[in-house]
C-alpha cells in the first residue's frame, strides 16, 4: 500500500480561485475540486441522488371475494310503442333471472 506525506510544510493552489493555501487546510469539494477552506461550499439537497419512490399497483395473492354478486343489464330496445322501457335482467354467477315488460 502507498504511503503519501503528510504536507504539514507544503503548499497548494486552489482550484476555485487559484490562491495559495497550507495544503493541510485545503479541503475536496463534491464535484472533485480542490480549494481553500473559506470557499468550500456543501452540496446542495435539491441535487439529488433521490429515492425511487414506487407506487404500488396490485396486491400479491390476490383472491376474488367468495360471496361476490354480479349485476347484468341487458338494454335492447325496440322501436314499437312511446314509452316501452328496455328489458333488465338481474343474477348471480351460475343463474340468470330475466325480466320482461
Amino acid at each position: 500500500m502507498a504511503k503519501f506525506a503528510s504536507g504539514k510544510h507544503s503548499y497548494a493552489i486552489s482550484d476555485r480561485s487559484g490562491f495559495r493555501y497550507r495544503y493541510k487546510d485545503m479541503r475536496k469539494e463534491w464535484t472533485g475540486a480542490l480549494v481553500g477552506k473559506d470557499e468550500w461550499e456543501p452540496k446542495q439537497p435539491q441535487l439529488g441522488p433521490f429515492r425511487k419512490v414506487i407506487d404500488a399497483q396490485a396486491l400479491r395473492d390476490a383472491r376474488p371475494d367468495i360471496k361476490a354478486t354480479m349485476s347484468v343489464y341487458v338494454g335492447i330496445r325496440t322501436v314499437e310503442g312511446p314509452n316501452l322501457r328496455p328489458p333488465t335482467g338481474f343474477g348471480q354467477v351460475g343463474t340468470v333471472t330475466v325480466v320482461t315488460t
